[in-house]
Formats: structure tokens, C-alpha cells, sequence
């Protein structure tokens, strides 16, 4: 393919295109945010439609294209989660295997109160509720005792509503850190939210002054990546705010749509080069949460009517991507976000048509992202720093008995690698073997979440010639820290092959079984 110079991401959020498989688990079996918003017969996407938006799998309600001018395909969410964080996390490259803390009964006591204390200021509510709705029912008492309104939804958020004339927007940021600075570990949710309104009882009306404050990325991500290898990396609307600025080089908050779009079509007059990383929050707060599903389809139009004009800007080595965080399906008996399968397109001069189907994982969207501009996928390059520091560690390797060398590097999900060599004893029991060392080692330092480990072995003194799969202690060891899917790499001297732990060991010992968390 040919080198690819710039990379617009755009995320269409909260645009569903149907129940993913699991919605059930989250209450939200047959949800369809486009089927909802279609619906209304006041969608007009044909320019959607035109890159093979109907084309999708599972999408029932569009014309197909006879010939689409885009790569088209459905995504599915490996994360725990349906909120704008995970979503947004999972295409950048970290998967949330654990799901944020949520608060259906609101916050406990030990959170309102260290929070009242560090701002000096009472709260009222705390309780999920509409954003709307919340204002309505505690907005006069608000404005009479300057206590600030806490709730919170299905979602991981702990929202702080006030009134601009009571809580100027800057003071209202500045509790919204505090509160973001308290809210970590047991209680880190994905987001706070500044949510100022204005207006008198009774016509109360939030301001477009939103702003999101998320928990920092536990790991590097293809923003970081990028960013670190010297290319630019532009957020436009609540990207800098959802990756609390890691990895973006400039950012343009915006507060709306239109905003959004346009500075979005003026940076593609410009020559940065790397990714322009786009948030078009408007679906889901104006429209999916409100459960105004004609409001959302006339949006979804005028963007549709700004994407025909827009790719007329692109440049020949210029790739558009067009994808979603969550849906929102603004039809459905909840004005919460809905477990949705989200829609990929993929559009440029050098890109092929074509159908690709269903695809596991919005971290789809960051691998490819990364190789378009830099011709190789972070899993291959991560992979190839582990089997480089696994290599390296193999020659520390104390193996008089056996003559068989092993070395290990495992990698921690702040991005630390941990390296390890088999160390062996005369009386052989006491031999460790090198993914023990690495993994021992790690935990040691304190670490308890890793995303991969990569293994070598051979003859001492020859090169690696074949794999060498860790041993069954080694398996049920990392077992206890690491996740089914984690990804164990072998190398034999030529070709790097991934097998995931639950492949390994299918049927492991763990916590569960002894009744443990």
C-alpha cells in the first residue's frame, strides 16, 4: 500500500448499528441505534450509503451500494463496558477485560463525604438520573443553598451539575479534578463531568461548557505510540479530555457538531502529518441520551451532507476513518448508552473496496491506524520487543544440567517489560524456570496486570531453531495474573505464533475456585 501521509478518525458518537451479541448481559437485547434513528423517516445518508454504509453486515435498513467506495465493515467490543471511554480506550489499544465501577444505588457515604470536604461544598441528589431531569428536580434547591448536584448513570461517570451563576464554568473544572484526583482505584470511573446549566426554575437549560475529565490510560496507547515516534496527533471535541491529553500533540475542544466538523475540514487544509483524531459528541448527548431520535437522524444528515464535501479536501495520501464508541439507541425505554456492534469505513485513494465482514475488537480502528502510517501494526512491533528482550535475556540463562536455555520478557500494562532466564539447581527441584523469573520479578515490583509475554528456548550455546511453550507450572503461574486471552508469543529464530493462555491451559486452577476475589 501506498505510504499514507495523514489519518482522519472520526467517531460518530454513539452510533450503533445493532445489538452486539452479549447485549443482553447489559440490558440491552435488540438494541438498533440506526435502525431506531431510521425509523423516523428523516434520515438522509447518502453519502453513507454510498461507502457501503447498508452494506454492513446485520444493517437492514439502508440501501446497499452495487459499488461502494469504501473498506466497509462491523466491529464488535471486546471491552467490559458500553461508555465512551471504553469505547474510545479499545480503539487506541487497551481493553478493558474488567468493567469501570458503577453506582446504581449512587456513591457510598466514604466517596460524597471526602468530596464535600476537599471542595467545601454540601451536594444534593446522588442518585442516576437524566441529565435534564436532574436539573429540573434539584436545580431551584441548588440555587438557594450553592450545594452542587452529584449523579451519576448506568454508565462509569460521577457528574457534578451547577449553575453558572452560582459556580462560575472555571470553578466548576477545577472541583470536577478534584473530584477526578480522588476518584482512582476501587472508585476510578471512566469519567467526571462538568455539567454547568443556566436558565431560572422551572426553564432550566445546560450549556454547551461540558467538559469530561477521564481516568489516565493504565497503558501506553497508539496515541502515545504515534507521538513518540514524532507525529502529530490532533484530538478534536472531548478527545484530549478522554485520554487526559496522553499522546495528543494539540488538541481543539469544541461544543458541538458544527464546531466540530469545521475545524476538522480546516486542519485538512493544513500539512500536518499523523492522525487527526475526531469526537462528534453530539448523537449521544443532544440526541441519544434525550431519546430524540428525530433530532439525531436530521444530525445525522447534516453530517452526511458535511462528509460529501470533506473527502472533496482529501489528498491522495489521505485515509478517512468513520467509526463509533457505543451506540445510544434513542427508541429504546432508556435514555442510558446501549451495547451496540458499531460500523468501520474506511476510505482513501489507495484503499480497495471491499466487504471484510465482522471484525472482534474496536482495536481494529488503532492497529490500523498505526500501520498506515508506519507500515507496522503495534501487536507486531510490541511483539517484536518482547521476542528482542526474551533473546537477550536467554543469555543469562544458568543451565548446566539441562543445556537447554529459556529467557522471557514480559510485558506489564504500564508498558514496563520484566525479563527473565531459567535458573537451574543440582537438585533440580528448586530450578525456576524463565517465565517464572520474569513474572516473579514483576509482582515483586508490584505489578499485577500484564498484556503479553514472549518466550525463547533452545540448546545452550545455539541459536533458537524451534518453539519452546512455557511448562505447565509456568501456565497455571500466569494463570493467576493474566486474563484467558492473554497473548503467550513463541519464537523459533524465523516466524513469531501467538497462542493465548486459555489455550495453553484450558481448564485452569484460580481464585474462583477457592472462593476468592
Amino acid at each position: 500500500m501506498k505510504q499514507i501521509n495523514r489519518v482522519f478518525l472520526i467517531v460518530l458518537d454513539s452510533f450503533g448499528i445493532g445489538a452486539a451479541p452479549d447485549a443482553d448481559t447489559f440490558g440491552d437485547a435488540g438494541a438498533n441505534t440506526l435502525a431506531g434513528i431510521h425509523g423516523t423517516g428523516k434520515l438522509n445518508v447518502p453519502n453513507l450509503i454510498s461507502m457501503g454504509l447498508g452494506n454492513i453486515d446485520g444493517v437492514s435498513v439502508l440501501q446497499k451500494s452495487d459499488a461502494p467506495t469504501a473498506s466497509y465493515a462491523r466491529l464488535m467490543e471486546k471491552s467490559l463496558g458500553k461508555d465512551t471511554t471504553t469505547g474510545h480506550w479499545e480503539m487506541a489499544g487497551i481493553i478493558s477485560h474488567r468493567p469501570m465501577p458503577t453506582y446504581p444505588n449512587g456513591f457510598p457515604p466514604e466517596v460524597i463525604n471526602a468530596f464535600e470536604q476537599a471542595v467545601g461544598r454540601g451536594t444534593l441528589c446522588n442518585l442516576p438520573y437524566s441529565g435534564t431531569d436532574v436539573i429540573r428536580d434539584y436545580g431551584e434547591e441548588h440555587l438557594q443553598t450553592g450545594k452542587l448536584i452529584i449523579y451519576t448513570s448506568a454508565d462509569s461517570v460521577f457528574q457534578i451539575a451547577a449553575h453558572e451563576s452560582i459556580v462560575p464554568v472555571e470553578e466548576l473544572y477545577r472541583i470536577c479534578q478534584i473530584a477526578r484526583d480522588q476518584l482512582q482505584g476501587e472508585h476510578g470511573v471512566g469519567r467526571v463531568i462538568a455539567r454547568p446549566f443556566v436558565g431560572e426554575p422551572g426553564n432550566f437549560r445546560r450549556t454547551e461548557n461540558r467538559r469530561d475529565f477521564s481516568l489516565l490510560p493504565p497503558a501506553p496507547t497508539v496515541l502515545n505510540r504515534l507521538s513518540a515516534r514524532g507525529y502529530d496527533v490532533i484530538g478534536v471535541g472531548k478527545i484530549g479530555d478522554i485520554f487526559s491529553m496522553a499522546g495528543i500533540t494539540e488538541t481543539y475542544p469544541t461544543h458541538n457538531n458544527l464546531e466540530g466538523m469545521k475545524i476538522t475540514s480546516d486542519l485538512a487544509q493544513t500539512d500536518f502529518h499523523g492522525l487527526c483524531f475526531v469526537n462528534l459528541v453530539d448523537f449521544d448527548m443532544l440526541y441519544g441520551h434525550r431519546q430524540d431520535a428525530d433530532g439525531y437522524a436530521v444530525a445525522m444528515s447534516e453530517f452526511d451532507a458535511w462528509l460529501g464535501e470533506f473527502t472533496k479536501k482529501l489528498r491522495p495520501d489521505d485515509v478517512l476513518l468513520i467509526t463509533a464508541d457505543h451506540g445510544c439507541d434513542p427508541t429504546d425505554n432508556s435514555t442510558d448508552h446501549t451495547r451496540e456492534n458499531v460500523p468501520y469505513l474506511v476510505y482513501g485513494a489507495s484503499i480497495a473496496p471491499e466487504n471484510r465482514g465482522t471484525l472482534m475488537g474496536f482495536d481494529t480502528v488503532g492497529e490500523e491506524v498505526y500501520k498506515f502510517l508506519t507500515n507496522c501494526t503495534m501487536t507486531e512491533e510490541r511483539n517484536r520487543a518482547l521476542i528482542d528482550n526474551a533473546l537477550t535475556a536467554r543469555k543469562q540463562s544458568y543451565c548446566p544440567y539441562s543445556g537447554f536455555a529459556v529467557g522471557a520478557a514480559l510485558l506489564a500494562e504500564d508498558g514496563t517489560i520484566y525479563t527473565g532466564a531459567n535458573i537451574e539447581s543440582a537438585s533440580y527441584s528448586p530450578t525456576v524456570c524463565a517465565e517464572r523469573v520474569a513474572t516473579f520479578t514483576a509482582v515483586h515490583q508490584g505489578k499485577r496486570k500484564f498484556t503479553a509475554m514472549a518466550i525463547v528456548g533452545g540448546k545452550r550455546g545455539e541459536e533458537v531453531s524451534a518453539y519452546c511453550a512455557p511448562c505447565g507450572v509456568c501456565r497455571q503461574v500466569l494463570a493467576e495474573f493474566c486474563d484467558p486471552d492473554f497473548p503467550v508469543i513463541l519464537f523459533d529464530g524465523k516466524t513469531p505464533k501467538t497462542l493465548t493462555l486459555s489455550a495453553l491451559l484450558p481448564e485452569s486452577f484460580g481464585k474462583a475456585d477457592l472462593g476468592a476475589h
